[in-house]
């Protein structure tokens, strides 16, 4: 990942954001992701984009600090990226709900802010 362009990484963001959104779809609380097996893999595959979508806002962090903070605070960012490590090092103390709550809550803005710095880009 290191080697990718600041555009394909905002473009790898934008894709790992879709696919959190389509696993998450028909999802109503954050028991559904624990229902079965099927509903656990989605779960799981979630956390993983997660991770690699704080991985790739960290990449960007690193090679222009400044390029992010275009469209929001660096704690907006901070707490992105701080899921990332979360994941990364503490994966046992994941709780569904809060994962839950980042599908429902959190995507939305978390993709118009990458379309936003994709738009500066262009």
């Amino acid at each position: 990942m290191n080697k990718m362009t600041i555009l394909e990484l905002l473009e790898f963001i934008l894709e790992g954001i879709s696919l959190i959104k389509r696993r998450c779809k028909g999802m109503k609380t954050a028991d559904n992701f624990l229902f079965n097996e099927e509903a656990l893999d989605k779960f799981e595959a979630s956390i993983m984009r997660l991770q690699t979508v704080g991985e790739a806002l960290k990449n960007i962090e690193k090679r222009d600090e400044k390029f992010l903070l275009q469209v929001a605070n660096k704690e907006y960012w901070s707490e992105i990226i701080r899921m990332r490590d979360l994941i990364s090092h503490h994966y046992a103390d994941i709780q569904a709900d809060i994962i839950f709550a980042i599908c429902k809550e959190e995507l939305e803005e978390l993709e118009q802010n990458i379309q936003k710095l994709k738009e500066i880009l262009i």
